[in-house]
């Protein structure tokens, strides 16, 4: 080890000690999560503040931490300080609830594209099964269908609805693998996205002759899980009302969520499984050649991929409290698809970060723009501008509202990314070493 003052023949100049660049950047950490904070606190309405509270994560990843460093500082942030600026500003906590359904659905839609390589445009329908599913027998609908029971089910059946969410999804993915192995490219895209409007048009037509789905109507009231804790609340004399529970209980539940899928993500691409996948997606007759299951193999891709978002979905029913068939449209398949393609197709952390920039954009830049322009618009204020004169703010037109074009920001990101990083923003290893580490 090179002492503080002993020069590098090499490089003819001091070296830095190797715990100087870990401590600023810990240092670094700590004095932006705290600036985050005092903005939130002094603006809660800020945007600019709760996006720099998030980039602190994102700072955490790329700090040279140890490993049980980084796990630590990322369980504070969002074990402890995302629940502290929720009761500032609730909305801030149901972004962070709507991150992490839609990490764990990129996730598992980055198996089936990223790592197997078998583009799905329908996956919302996994999502669909799982929502539906807790749906109808979180709620007197099942009573429709079953009359010699009393619906609907009590509260605690909402966690083995979870498992059976899971194995359900899991069946539709292998149902929908089976007919489709054969196909690549754009003719299993064209068959996936027809499935996704299947079961889109099912779940909108299937109020007759039973009412199975009860239609566009959709389903509501579904019955949340119960709150087992808040016996215990009571005990140390917090008296809070169930509408300030379930937000940090759903939060809580999502994060636990996608922390386990992350570590099935993590252990399964390390696996024989995952460099089968791999191999599939590279070239599947030499796949093939060297003995890799190709039917088994694609059909536990469609299984595994689906099986993350049939739980997500029990979780998106019973925290929406409502539910029809427009939540789970084509475009929803194509977000979340943009989310791969953004993070980087394959990689872990660059699913989480796509599902991350995607929904913030969508829920809060976008829709922050088109209040800001709302409101000059309401101002009446009037500016002189060169070769036009005097403009009245009031005349902007509605058709500038940003929130209403986000699908067409998200093509504008996509082709971006297609030109200049088609690898994503944080690619996989594997694609991080062939494109020279950049």
């Amino acid at each position: 080890m090179i002492k503080e003052t002993e020069r590098d023949p090499d490089q003819g100049k001091l070296k830095r000690p190797a715990f100087l660049l870990p401590l600023l950047q810990g240092a670094g950490t700590v004095a932006l999560i705290s600036l985050s904070i005092f903005l939130v606190k002094a603006f809660p309405q800020s945007l600019l503040a709760f996006l720099l509270f998030q980039s602190s994560l994102l700072v955490i990843y790329y700090a040279r931490f140890t490993f049980a460093l980084k796990v630590g500082l990322a369980s504070v942030v969002l074990g402890l300080l995302m629940p502290y600026l929720g009761t500032i500003n609730g909305y801030y906590l149901e972004v962070a609830t709507q991150i992490g359904i839609f990490v764990a659905l990129a996730l598992g839609l980055n198996i089936v594209v990223g790592l197997a390589g078998l583009l799905d445009l329908g996956y919302v329908a996994f999502y669909a099964v799982g929502a539906y599913l807790w749906a109808i027998f979180g709620s007197r609908q099942a009573g429709e269908i079953f009359s010699f029971a009393t619906f609907p089910l009590a509260p605690g059946w909402f966690f083995v609805f979870l498992l059976l969410g899971l194995m359900i999804a899991a069946l539709t993915g292998i149902l929908l693998g089976l007919p489709v192995l054969r196909l690549r490219g754009d003719y299993l895209a064209i068959v996936t996205l027809g499935f996704g409007e299947v079961i889109r048009v099912l779940a909108n037509n299937l109020d007759k002759p039973i009412n199975i789905t009860n239609g566009p109507k959709g389903i509501t009231p579904i019955q949340r899980p119960p709150l087992f804790f808040q016996p215990v609340l009571e005990g140390l004399g917090i008296d809070a009302p169930p509408s300030v529970l379930y937000p940090l209980y759903f939060y809580f539940l999502v994060i636990m969520i996608v922390v386990l899928v992350i570590l099935v993500n993590q252990r399964l691409k390390q696996s024989h499984i995952g460099r089968a996948w791999e191999a599939i997606r590279e070239d599947e007759m030499a796949a093939v050649a060297m003995g890799v299951p190709l039917v088994r193999m694609k059909l536990f891709a469609f299984a595994s991929g689906a099986s993350f978002a049939g739980i997500m979905g029990v979780v998106f029913s019973a925290k929406q409290f409502f539910i029809n068939p427009e939540s789970f449209t084509f475009m929803e398949s194509i977000g979340v698809l943009a989310m791969v393609i953004l993070g980087g197709m394959g990689s872990i952390p660059g699913a989480i970060l796509g599902a991350t920039v995607v929904t913030v954009l969508n829920l809060q830049i976008l829709k922050s723009l088109s209040l800001w322009l709302n409101a000059l618009r309401n101002s009446g204020l009037t500016l002189n501008l060169p070769f036009i004169g005097a403009y009245s703010l009031s005349q902007l037109p509605v058709q500038l509202e940003p929130a209403k074009y986000e699908r067409m920001v998200f093509g504008i990101i996509l082709i971006l990314m297609m030109i200049f990083r088609p690898q994503g923003i944080l690619p996989a290893e594997r694609q991080r070493r062939a494109g020279g580490g950049k």
